[in-house]
């Protein structure tokens, strides 16, 4: 495979036979102005309708109940008949009052959230990791050189976090590792969270975890529910195997779990274990994880509480899920396997770019309906309904829906695609860059590293929204949007704060 070929760019190739040449072309994003799939569009309006239904029916009996009861006079009143009417009326109306309150469902809120940062010993420059890839002798030298060339290009700084102990010479994927690993990022950022919410321990029902290789027995979870004492009775979940999207499948899990339980604390913690994903072979496919994925956690703190409104960061707007697993391009873009000589590792498709296109086009084609102000979209279907044949339909403008978004931060070349497809300004795309930049891709965590940036340069102000986007194996694309209930001061404690 040429240099050309193993960065996913153009490469002419020339076959056996005499001037005779075929032409690859550098996979990209769909381009998501030029069409819209009107499934998705009804599939987002499907869930407005379905989960907005009570807050319209409940409002307009009362409102019809309110005028019918205000027709009565203090003489009518009197009249037996009349004052059993009034009676019933206003039975019904405290009963549907009382439905209206307990049967709406809680709203979800982030009251904090916390994103550890490794010691420093932990820093590996792009210098560094291919000096001690090369001392290691796990790699050929031709599989270092691709890894500096991806390198050099990924928009990883020199500050990132590897455990080190990954390149010693011989090494293989060690579940003692594995486990010191995200224990050490798993509670570094529970301990922060715990001191910045208040929260105790023992009042913590929910908990949810997730990282993609690692599965241990006794459980992640249970090294959590061990580590920090937490109730007997507490509901655990973890999930393996969904890669870097699963932090808001474990959002929406955690939510789920809120509505059946109320008046509850959920404590969502989404890493992965790079120590147990490394991959030390030779195939060029199979070695892109080693360049981006980096160490890290994210712990999140959220309750269902009516009153931790008024201390809440954020509360939960949206969610929607996007899988599409049916294709067999998609399913087998992000695939562990094992190599000619046995080890393990993540083979990333050269696919990964448009399956991962279409995939983020149908999400927000679904969420733009639960989001997009309604001008806009009286826009798109004034547009849609009397538009002229041969003529591109309107496509809304996304950017009116929020006013941050955080994107999974997988690499330069992926952030360039999105950003450029969804038209985004350079705002926009700052907190991902960045957080690749200064932390690498840190999987189903790295979304979290992202809102901390914000937060850090107090950029949230009250009734911001903000949008989350990751990516997964499946092939998924999954999306969640905040709303911000005030304005977020800069943390005293937050992994964007450099050591004095």
């Amino acid at each position: 495979m040429s240099k050309e070929s193993e960065e996913f760019s153009t490469e002419i190739v020339q076959s056996g036979v005499e001037n005779s040449f075929s032409v690859r072309v550098r996979p990209r994003l769909p381009d998501f102005l030029s069409s819209v799939n009107l499934k998705y569009v009804k599939l987002g309006y499907g869930y407005l309708i379905n989960h907005g239904l009570y807050l319209l029916l409940v409002p307009l009996l009362l409102s019809a109940l309110f005028a019918h009861i205000g027709k009565f006079s203090l003489e009518d009143l009197y009249n037996k008949y009349e004052l059993t009417e009034a009676l019933f009326i206003s039975g019904l109306m405290c009963l549907m009052f009382y439905f209206l309150v307990h049967s709406t469902p809680r709203s979800t809120y982030v009251l904090d959230f916390a994103c550890f940062r490794p010691p420093n010993e932990y820093k590996v420059s792009k210098a560094e990791f291919i000096e001690l890839a090369r001392k290691s002798g796990n790699f050929s030298d031709a599989a270092v050189e691709f890894q500096a060339r991806v390198l050099k290009k990924s928009g990883i700084g020199n500050e990132s976090y590897l455990p080190k102990g990954i390149f010693r010479p011989g090494y293989r994927t060690s579940l003692n590792d594995g486990r010191e690993e995200v224990s050490m990022v798993m509670f570094g950022a529970i301990k922060d969270l715990l001191a910045a919410t208040k929260v105790k321990a023992k009042d913590i029902k929910i908990l949810v975890v997730n990282c993609g290789i690692l599965n241990t027995t006794p459980s992640i979870s249970s090294m959590i529910v061990n580590h920090f004492k937490l109730r007997h009775d507490i509901q655990t979940f973890n999930l393996g195997g969904m890669g870097c999207a699963a932090g808001i499948i474990a959002i929406d899990l955690a939510k789920d779990l809120l509505d059946a339980y109320p008046n509850s604390y959920a404590l969502v913690v989404s890493t992965e274990s790079v120590s147990y994903s490394w991959y030390t072979g030779n195939d060029t496919d199979m070695l892109i994880p080693n360049c981006f994925f980096r160490m890290g956690a994210a712990a999140i703190m959220l309750s269902n509480f009516r009153f931790d409104r008024w201390r809440a960061k954020y509360e939960l707007k949206q969610l929607v899920r996007t899988h599409k697993g049916v294709d067999n391009r998609s399913f087998k873009s992000i695939h562990q396997r094992e190599d000619s000589e046995g080890k393990k590792g993540l083979s990333i498709s050269k696919d990964i770019i448009e399956v991962g296109g279409h995939a983020l086009k149908a999400n927000i084609t679904t969420l733009g309906p639960l989001m997009l102000p309604v001008s806009e979209q009286v826009h798109f279907f004034t547009n849609l309904l009397f538009k002229k044949k041969k003529t591109k339909p309107y496509i809304p403008d996304y950017k009116l829906a929020f006013e941050h978004v955080c994107i999974l931060a997988t690499s330069k070349k992926v952030l360039d695609e999105i950003q450029k497809n969804l038209e985004l300004t350079e705002e926009y795309m700052e907190a991902s860059r960045k957080t690749l930049e200064r932390f690498g891709n840190t999987s189903s965590s790295s979304i979290w590293y992202e809102l901390a940036y914000l937060e850090f340069n107090s950029r949230i102000k009250k009734g911001d929204r903000i949008c989350q986007i990751a990516f997964g194996s499946g092939f998924k694309c999954n999306s969640v949007v905040w709303k911000s209930l005030r304005n977020v001061k800069r943390p005293n404690k937050s992994p964007w704060i450099e050591d004095e």
